[in-house]
């Protein structure tokens, strides 16, 4: 007599953060929810696709630290000697 083997439950919540993005879409809810304590992967065909994080950490992670001039001028190269300047070749003939 064969065992009948239940179908896995592709619904069912992921234990680590990580789901398909079949169970993301029915649990969407959920992954919102948990999405406020810690990033929550989605997968496509088995590859990551996506990533799920709170409002929070997003504001965090996109939050802008100064102009790009003050970066430049951090730059632990400043002052380096590096030799930048620019040629002045002629410009090349492109067929268009």
């Amino acid at each position: 007599m064969r065992s009948a083997i239940p179908a896995p439950d592709k619904t069912a919540a992921p234990a680590a953060g990580a789901w398909t993005l079949a169970s993301a879409k029915a649990r969407l809810s959920e992954v919102v929810e948990r999405a406020q304590a810690s990033p929550q992967l989605i997968t496509r065909n088995g590859k990551p696709a996506a990533v799920i994080v709170s409002a929070e950490e997003w504001a965090k992670k996109t939050l802008r630290k100064g102009t790009l001039a003050e970066f430049l001028l951090a730059s632990p190269l400043r002052g380096a000697g590096l030799d930048l300047e620019r040629q002045r070749d002629p410009p090349r003939d492109v067929a268009l």
